[in-house]
C-alpha cells in the first residue's frame, strides 16, 4: 500500500498502490476531486511518477559576465528525439532530511568543483510536469568564480561523467535564441538571470 497524501478539502482518496519501484517509482491512486461546479467528479484512477523534490542552481559570474553550466549524457533526452548531450544548470535530488539550499550547494561542488561566493538566491519552486509527476524543483542562483571552472566531475558510484562548460551571457542568449538548451530548470533559471542580472550585481557588490 502506497502512502496517501495528507488531506485536502478538494480531494478524497479511495486507494493507493505502488506497482513499480526501482530508481523511479510509480503509484496508482483511486480518488475523486471537487469540480468547478462544486460537485464531485466520478472516481478516477491515475498513475503518478513519484520523483520527489530536487534542487537546481544557476551559477553566475558577474565580473566576467559568464555562466557555469554542466554537460552530461541524458538517455531520456535521446528517447525524446533530441541530443543525449544536454547543457544544464547543476542539479540533484533532495534526500529526506536535506534542505533544498544545502542540496544546491552540494551539487555545485560535486558537479563543478566550485565553491559558491554568495548565499544562494531563491528564484522559485516549480513543477516540471504536474500532469504526470510529483517532482518539484527549488531553483536558485548564486555567484561563482568562472575562472576556476574546468574539468570533468561527478560521483563515480553514481556513474556521473559531468563536464563543466563556461558560457558568456552573449553566448547564453545565442543558445537560447536557437533552442539549443532544452532542460526545463536550466531554461527557467537562465531567462530569470537575463532579467535580474542588474539586481544581482547590486546585491553582491
Amino acid at each position: 500500500m502506497s502512502d496517501i497524501p495528507s488531506g485536502h478539502p478538494d480531494v478524497e482518496f479511495v486507494e493507493a498502490s505502488t506497482p513499480f519501484k526501482h530508481f523511479l517509482r510509480v503509484d496508482v491512486f483511486r480518488f475523486r476531486h471537487r469540480l468547478f461546479s462544486g460537485e464531485w467528479s466520478a472516481q478516477r484512477s491515475y498513475d503518478v511518477l513519484r520523483r520527489g523534490q530536487a534542487a537546481a542552481i544557476v551559477l553566475y559570474d558577474p565580473e566576467r559576465e559568464s555562466v557555469v553550466l554542466v554537460e552530461q549524457f541524458r538517455l531520456p533526452a535521446l528517447l525524446a528525439g533530441g541530443s543525449p548531450w544536454q547543457l544544464e544548470a547543476a542539479a540533484g535530488l533532495i534526500d529526506k532530511d536535506e534542505a533544498p539550499e544545502a542540496v544546491a550547494i552540494r551539487e555545485t561542488r560535486e558537479e563543478t568543483g566550485l565553491a559558491l561566493r554568495s548565499k544562494p538566491v531563491l528564484i522559485q519552486r516549480y513543477l516540471p510536469s504536474a500532469g504526470g509527476s510529483d517532482e518539484s524543483v527549488s531553483l536558485y542562483c548564486a555567484r561563482v568564480d568562472s575562472a576556476a571552472a574546468r574539468g570533468v566531475h561527478g560521483l563515480i558510484d553514481e556513474h556521473e561523467d559531468i563536464r563543466v562548460i563556461v558560457k558568456t551571457i552573449v553566448e547564453i542568449e545565442a543558445l537560447l535564441d536557437r533552442g539549443a538548451i532544452e532542460s526545463g530548470h536550466t531554461l527557467i533559471g537562465l531567462y530569470w538571470l537575463l532579467r535580474h542580472r542588474d539586481r544581482l550585481r547590486r546585491l553582491w557588490a
